[in-house]
């Protein structure tokens, strides 16, 4: 492999990695809530089969989406759901969220170990088509490389998305509670990782909108440097907002409380 497709394969694991410990803390964190109400064996029974359900549907989601990921008709339905999963989060944390999480614990405690159970699987299944779906349109224009395919996609970028994927369950295992210090002592990072992952959507439509089946955007200009270029100076910019916009607000509290 060569020294700039390294660069390019390491930088997007890096971005990952990171967006995967975001998702991964926020849907710890649902899950924590989801299972709070049980005694403390069976909220470990619970959140023990929500990990092995979190394993089987988010690798089982990887080896259906590899087989798909050329259809143009899948690309947009993937940049049409990251874009909203990005505004439907980003609207419930910032508008309605108090009167939210009021309606889920009212609806949680009626829940019995079973019934727990099976709320948390489906959250499961929705956590790994969001982390998959991230993931592949991440790792979709990256440039092919010589490993054989996976699936039917190019065996680099399915290993990158396995790599993060594999990453995110780690974290959400071990290393959730220190994301979810971090997303509580910086709340503005939670807001950028779905701002990213609405990002990543616009890249996917760039990308579906740009297949020679469709043709509305050049080929050429969706896996050009300039755009991938552009892409990249977006999200770190999405990322250092979400970091230092909430700095701000927390020295201006400090400030206040002084």
């Amino acid at each position: 492999m060569e020294l700039s497709l390294l660069f390019e394969y390491g930088w997007v694991l890096l971005l990952l990695v990171a967006l995967e410990g975001l998702l991964a803390a926020d849907n710890a964190l649902v899950l924590a809530i989801m299972v709070k109400h049980l005694p403390e064996e069976d909220r470990k029974k619970a959140l023990f089969y929500g990990l092995a359900g979190a394993f089987v549907f988010r690798f089982a989601s990887l080896f259906i989406i590899s087989f798909l990921v050329d259809v143009w008709q899948i690309q947009a339905l993937g940049a049409l759901y990251l874009l909203f999963i990005a505004i439907n989060h980003i609207v419930r944390k910032l508008v309605f969220k108090k009167k939210e999480e009021n309606v889920e614990e009212k609806e949680k405690k009626k829940s019995g170990f079973w019934g727990t159970v099976l709320k948390v699987e489906l959250a499961d299944i929705a956590f790994a088509i969001d982390s998959i779906l991230a993931a592949v349109a991440l790792a979709m224009t990256l440039p092919n490389t010589n490993l054989p395919q996976i699936g039917g996609m190019d065996g680099g970028k399915f290993l990158v998305i396995f790599a993060g994927g594999l990453i995110g369950l780690i974290i959400m295992r071990f290393a959730a509670n220190l994301f979810v210090k971090l997303l509580h002592s910086r709340p503005g990072l939670e807001i950028a990782a779905f701002s990213i992952v609405g990002w990543v959507g616009v890249k996917l439509a760039v990308l579906t909108l740009g297949h020679p089946d469709i043709g509305i955007l050049p080929y050429d200009f969706a896996h050009s440097k300039e755009w991938k270029l552009f892409f990249y100076t977006v999200l770190i910019g999405i990322a250092a907002a979400g970091w230092f916009l909430t700095k701000g607000k927390e020295e201006k509290q400090e400030k206040q409380a002084g």
